[in-house]
């Protein structure tokens, strides 16, 4: 395969994987209607670490383990429950589409604000006016206007997930000089997997095999579809097209989630999430300007 050729198969694939993540929320959604939150987070993980082993069998790279990438995947995996946890809450109690649209569009502008503060980076000009165009993004988007319903409502989960994702993405970029993304990816949903049991224990984890068929649908595609084939591709594109091309994809998964949420949940499609979205998104870009 030619070059021209192998790179328009990645972006195809990246539009799918963009796919998967955008109905991961709708999935998410289905699932807190059916059984408690502890059980559906531990059959989470533990089905996407098994659908990993065939991902590690493909590229059979040697495993490496030592202090530093142990450190990175215990602290990640500690922030990877504490976004599933929130997350869980705000799409149990909020809109699924108002959820991925908040979360993608503001963690990219938290993940500049920890990364300048934690490293003490210099800010440029263009920067500088996209954190001011983000904050007013933020204000839309979270509708700040009233502050009774950012409190009373699932925002507030919504914005502690984009926090929370923020830290996540520093670890993660951390992380790749001392252990492969794929190896990261495993050992996060394996030792998340240990820490949910444990917090599950004594509650019925086998009441998932009672539940309907629309139930194991959207459990395997958010633990498999969403999370482990989506990412697995995110990978793979990054190290063919480069990691500036590969991200610009993301502002397609709220597009996507928001679309999914409205044909499969019948949610609708708020006009402040839609123009908070857009702003926020702007900002990124600025943020992003070289």
């Amino acid at each position: 395969m030619n070059l021209k050729k192998e790179d328009k198969l990645y972006q195809w694939l990246l539009l799918l994987a963009m796919l998967l993540w955008g109905g991961g929320w709708t999935a998410l959604k289905i699932l807190t209607y059916e059984l408690p939150m502890n059980v559906i987070i531990f059959w989470r993980f533990f089905i996407m670490s098994v659908s990993f082993l065939p991902i590690l069998y493909f590229f059979k790279e040697p495993i490496s383990l030592n202090k530093n990438s142990l450190k990175y995947i215990l602290s990640s995996s500690v922030l990877n429950i504490a976004f599933m946890v929130s997350s869980f809450l705000g799409i149990k109690y909020g809109f699924a589409g108002a959820g991925s649209v908040i979360i993608t569009s503001l963690s990219p502008i938290m993940t500049f604000l920890l990364v300048a503060i934690l490293f003490k980076n210099k800010i440029t000009s263009f920067q500088l006016i996209g954190l001011i165009i983000g904050l007013i993004g933020g204000y839309v988007i979270l509708e700040l206007n009233d502050i009774s319903l950012f409190f009373n409502g699932s925002n507030i989960y919504f914005l502690l997930c984009a926090v929370i994702w923020a830290g996540v993405t520093i670890l993660s970029q951390k992380s790749h000089t001392h252990i492969h993304p794929i190896h990261y990816s495993f050992f996060i949903s394996v030792v998340s997997t240990i820490v949910a049991f444990i917090y599950s224990f004594g509650s019925d984890l086998s009441a998932v095999f009672e539940q309907g068929v629309n139930f194991w649908i959207a459990l395997i595609y958010l633990a498999v579809l969403g999370q482990t084939l989506a990412t697995t591709i995110f990978f793979m594109a990054s190290g063919k097209l480069g990691s500036q091309r590969t991200s610009s994809f993301m502002f397609l998964v709220p597009v996507f989630a928001l679309l999914s949420a409205w044909i499969v949940l019948d949610e609708p499609i708020q006009m402040h999430i839609v123009v908070g979205g857009a702003i926020s998104m702007i900002a990124v870009l600025f943020i992003n300007k070289r």
